[in-house]
């Protein structure tokens, strides 16, 4: 499909619109930017800087000399990436995200620095504001993302991050039934509480936190894959 969008038309919400029309699979090459320009009606300057917000919230990825790629940067090579897709189940996912995130929340709140905590604020508030699954999706990575940065261990980073890949792609176009998360969807009180306690230093408490918001989101997730 051609876009014919207006000059007053936002650049960000054509190519928001753009993306969820193809239904890319994870890390699937977008068009090339001239072919982008010519099916939009955008000008280069205007996409590059709606491709610089996708990529900034994670849902887009740049490698030069290759091109653009749906959904975050991966940590390693895509066949390694491909491999541990196809050889893990959701529940084998989860199960590790159980045995990995809790220690993380709990380092973070022994080793994160202000700037860590105002980037998992940042990342918090933007779940909340988020006008669509994907935008909430992507902060949503990014805030765990960000609990694990301030551990300050590059080795349980890494770990994290390829686990993070894996994890993605198992909820990476999850048919929703609403356009964006409700007001009282049951993440958002659940960052909170483990925020509060990382800032706090509870650093037992932020594990147990994080522990309940893991099990609350596999019973959100199971319940609706099974829908």
């Amino acid at each position: 499909m051609v876009h014919q969008s207006s000059a007053r038309e936002d650049p960000l919400k054509v190519l928001r619109e753009f993306l969820n029309e193809q239904e890319l699979a994870l890390n699937g090459r977008l068009p090339a930017e001239r072919e982008l320009c010519d099916r939009l009606g955008l000008t280069r300057g205007p996409l590059r800087k709606a491709m610089a917000v996708l990529e900034a919230e994670g849902q887009i990825w740049r490698h030069v000399g290759r091109g653009t790629f749906f959904g975050p940067r991966p940590v390693m090579n895509l066949n390694d990436v491909e491999y541990l897709n196809e050889h893990s189940r959701p529940s084998e996912v989860m199960e590790a995200r159980l045995a990995i995130e809790p220690q993380l929340a709990k380092l973070a709140a022994v080793h994160g620095t202000a700037s860590n905590f105002e980037e998992m604020r940042r990342c918090k508030r933007l779940c909340k504001s988020a006008g669509e699954w994907r935008v909430y999706e992507s902060w949503d990575n990014n805030f765990h993302q960000a609990i694990a940065k301030a551990t300050c261990n590059k080795l349980l980073i890494s770990l994290f991050d390829t686990l993070n890949i894996v994890r993605r792609s198992t909820v990476w176009g999850q048919l929703r039934s609403t356009k964006l998360p409700p007001a009282n969807h049951g993440s958002f009180a659940e960052h909170d509480a483990i925020y509060d306690a990382i800032v706090g230093r509870d650093a037992d408490l932020a594990a147990d936190l994080m522990r309940t918001h893991l099990r609350s989101v596999r019973s959100r997730t199971y319940s609706a894959m099974e829908q």
